[in-house]
């Protein structure tokens, strides 16, 4: 494993690498339809940081996306307490969860078109392939909860509210964690996938479509930039507010 002082430096030649890439791929190409230049990308970007509508664009993709993601990660932890607490119920909602897992995403977004206004398609969609990743970590986590504490807790007739609070929240968390990790990245995916089929107003998805319609390759390059550098930005932020709940739970 590099030190962690050598990881910019490695961050950095490794962007390099990819850049010359790219660069390479472009000169050899010579065509800006296919695959414009680095700069070309660049310089299209900051045409589209200019214009007036483009932080309302970005605000409202982000609160689609997000919002989705939220309410995808309630939905994965409610649905696995219940499916944990009732066989019943994990009989009846768990072929539902095996099906979200398996129909491609496309068909969800083409049938949610159906149903409900276009605006909200992105939100649906990026809840819908939310709930199940982190469904399936938390029934883990709930699952390996160490036996052996439980029936101590039942000895010692530890109240429910002491038990949640001292056994099964702390073997759930990392499973939590490392699912919405995984599920921020599926959310960012899927919610620009329905935008740019179901093309509501103000949405990033929305303009990659008209630049692909249109043949504004590098349009679509620079929008797609956007979403790779927000997704790895918020991907960030996560792994940030991760590392700092775990260390609050160390010394609480």
């Amino acid at each position: 494993m590099p030190h962690k002082k050598h990881k910019p430096l490695i961050s950095c030649i490794v962007l390099l690498f990819w850049l010359g890439i790219w660069t390479a791929a472009s000169l050899k190409v010579n065509q800006e339809l296919l695959i414009p230049a680095p700069w070309v990308v660049v310089r299209h970007l900051i045409d589209i940081m200019r214009g007036p509508d483009f932080f309302r664009v970005i605000g409202t993709s982000l609160f689609r996306i997000l919002g989705g993601f939220l309410a995808g990660c309630l939905a994965g932890v409610v649905l696995a307490v219940l499916c944990s607490s009732s066989v019943v119920l994990n009989a009846l909602l768990y072929p539902a969860i095996r099906i979200i897992r398996s129909i491609p995403v496309t068909s969800f977004i083409i049938l949610v078109m159906l149903w409900i206004p276009y605006t909200y398609v992105p939100v649906f969609i990026s809840a819908l392939l939310v709930t199940p990743v982190v469904f399936g970590n938390v029934t883990t986590g709930i699952q390996e909860t160490d036996k052996s504490l439980l029936e101590v807790a039942k000895v010692y007739q530890f109240s429910r509210f002491k038990t949640l609070r001292y056994l099964y929240i702390p073997s759930v968390l990392p499973y939590f964690y490392s699912g919405a990790l995984t599920a921020l990245g599926l959310a960012w995916k899927a919610g620009i996938a329905a935008e740019v089929l179901a093309l509501p107003k103000k949405a990033i998805g929305a303009h990659m479509y008209y630049s692909k319609l249109y043949l504004e390759t590098a349009d679509l390059f620079a929008w797609t930039l956007v979403v790779v550098l927000f997704s790895f930005c918020f991907e960030k932020l996560m792994q940030h507010l991760m590392k700092k709940s775990k260390k609050q739970e160390v010394a609480s």
